[in-house]
């Protein structure tokens, strides 16, 4: 195992439980016949890979590779921080039982078996047939093993998971096999792929009968709690054990994973302020999400709309700007980019037929391309603008038409994006090389379509630059997002240069850009 091995895990595992989501959610009956497992291993298992990504992508300018033990540690912190679901929290805590061992030089067995163990330690009430059977079988079969730890481990979570009907009455009468341990199976099958170079053999489909196949699609029939309540928890040690206790008294399929302070919580409940409430006690909750079982089943479709647009956006003033605007928004924010999923919700959210999607960042153009694909799957005309930036989101918006024909309104608004020149700023964390010369630590930096363009020491001075740079070639329209931190000041500062130095050219000033970058500048 090296950095490069795990990176190709994480993106082997996210093929692996894209390519097995719907059969895995066809099969899914414990805990609750929710039919989502599959899609909530793969969105656990889409963060863990872009933190992966992340810590390479910050090693492109250096000359060293990363080390193992930080590209495990990112592997299991992007589980953690975008953990789903009762079976990808058990996933995110099973690659951080992992991450502690192969980080620290053992062995994979060990690592296997420090997975294992730390699984079942957040689950309050282990049960066998589950997740937590296949990889203690895993780990078993590797420690048994003398030579061809890998195949080993995998051979037995295979073994494993065919037993899992004779453990579970629930899955027995369904005539299925564990759906988390079906997931696990195909990550352990990615990590035999990544460092043998050759793929075990899978499984063939699972034998779920068509009766269980529809009713496992549907949400829950209310024979359990009606709310699945997950968070992240900023909190110590302590105070996770007194709110385990309280939760568990709440609720069922409790499951607390994390460590270091920072921990995602999962449980069902019949009370999902009392268990936010108790997370409020503990520490500080945030990312909250609550699903009600039968809110699909209780609330009656509403009729399709012809066209939405939905956009990734950065800061609370934006949000509300296109949702003014009537489109349906996603929240960017600093370090948690939003996964595919989130994507495709909002696709869904917005109940149309036809879906213009602005990803408004350069960085997810991959994440944005598969939630397209996936919602074309489910039958909705999506158009994909790659907008780099939220000021060429904002452009596209701006003469985004619903009443006219699809195609010449994705024209209409790809040549608006098209059309605008970005820039934003950030702050030089070291000193280092940039297109624009060599920078030191603090300086700020002004980068133009991504570049790093101009290099100064004042954010009111470097934008000044940047901004008559951008307007040398010309321009009609000039658009200032401010960042949450940053004074009005600085707006009127641009402005008034605008009116006295370009006097054909107009400005749009808008504030709540979000933490990301200080200022944003758009140039039409």
């Amino acid at each position: 195992m090296d950095a490069e091995a795990v990176r190709t895990w994480c993106s082997l595992a996210l093929e692996a439980l894209g390519r097995e989501r719907e059969e895995i959610d066809a099969i899914n009956v414990y805990p609750v016949a929710d039919g989502d497992t599959g899609t909530n291993l793969y969105l656990t298992a889409e963060s863990a890979a872009q933190a992966v990504e992340a810590v390479f992508a910050a090693h492109e300018t250096g000359r060293s590779a990363p080390a193992l033990a930080d590209v495990m540690r990112a592997m299991a912190h992007g589980a953690l921080i975008g953990a789903r679901g009762n079976s990808g929290t058990i996933l995110a805590q099973l690659l951080r039982g992992m991450a502690e061992r192969i980080g620290a030089g053992g062995h994979l067995a060990g690592a296997l078996r420090r997975a294992a163990e730390m699984a079942r330690e957040a689950v309050a009430h282990p049960v066998e047939g589950t997740i937590l059977t296949v990889a203690d079988a895993a780990a078993d079969a590797a420690e048994s093993a003398p030579t061809d730890t890998l195949h080993a481990a995998y051979a037995g979570a295979r073994v494993a998971l065919d037993a899992t009907p004779h453990q579970l009455a629930v899955l027995d009468r369904a005539g299925v096999v564990d759906a988390g341990g079906r997931g696990l199976l195909a990550v352990l099958g990615a990590l035999v792929e990544a460092v043998c170079g050759e793929a075990p053999v899978a499984p063939g489909p699972s034998a779920a009968r068509p009766a269980l196949q529809a009713r496992a699609a549907e949400p829950c029939d209310g024979g359990g709690p009606a709310f699945e309540v997950i968070y992240l928890l900023e909190a110590d040690d302590e105070a996770v054990a007194r709110l385990r206790t309280r939760l568990d008294g709440l609720g069922d399929s409790l499951v607390v994973v994390g460590g270091d302070g920072l921990w995602n919580v999962h449980v069902h409940v019949d009370d999902a302020g009392a268990a936010v409430e108790a997370g409020v006690e503990a520490g500080r909750p945030y990312r909250i999400r609550i699903t009600h079982f039968g809110s699909e089943s209780a609330t009656p479709p509403r009729e399709q709309v012809q066209r939405a647009v939905v956009a990734v956006v950065p800061g609370e003033g934006l949000l509300a700007l296109c949702g003014q605007a009537g489109a349906t928004t996603v929240p960017l924010r600093p370090g948690e980019p939003p996964a595919s999923g989130e994507l495709v919700d909002a696709i869904r959210r917005a109940h149309a037929r036809e879906v213009v999607l602005l990803p408004n960042d350069a960085s997810l153009r991959h994440t944005a391309a598969a939630a397209a694909e996936q919602a074309r799957a489910e039958g909705v005309r999506v158009a994909l603008i790659p907008t780099r930036s939220a000021v060429q989101g904002i452009a596209a918006l701006a003469v985004h038409e619903p009443d006219r024909r699809f195609d010449e309104d994705v024209v209409a608004m790809s040549a608006a994006a098209g059309a605008t020149r970005y820039a934003d700023f950030a702050v030089a964390e070291r000193q280092s090389w940039t297109s624009a010369g060599v920078c030191q630590a603090g300086d700020v930096l002004g980068l133009i379509d991504g570049d790093v363009a101009v290099i100064g020491s004042d954010l009111t001075d470097t934008a000044l630059t940047v901004l008559d740079r951008m307007l040398s070639s010309g321009g009609e329209l000039v658009t200032l997002v401010l960042g949450d931190d940053v004074p009005e000041s600085l707006a009127a500062r641009l402005e008034a240069h605008v009116r006295e130095g370009y006097l054909a050219v107009d400005t749009l000033t808008y504030e709540g850009g979000g933490r990301g970058t200080p200022l944003l500048i758009g140039v039409e």
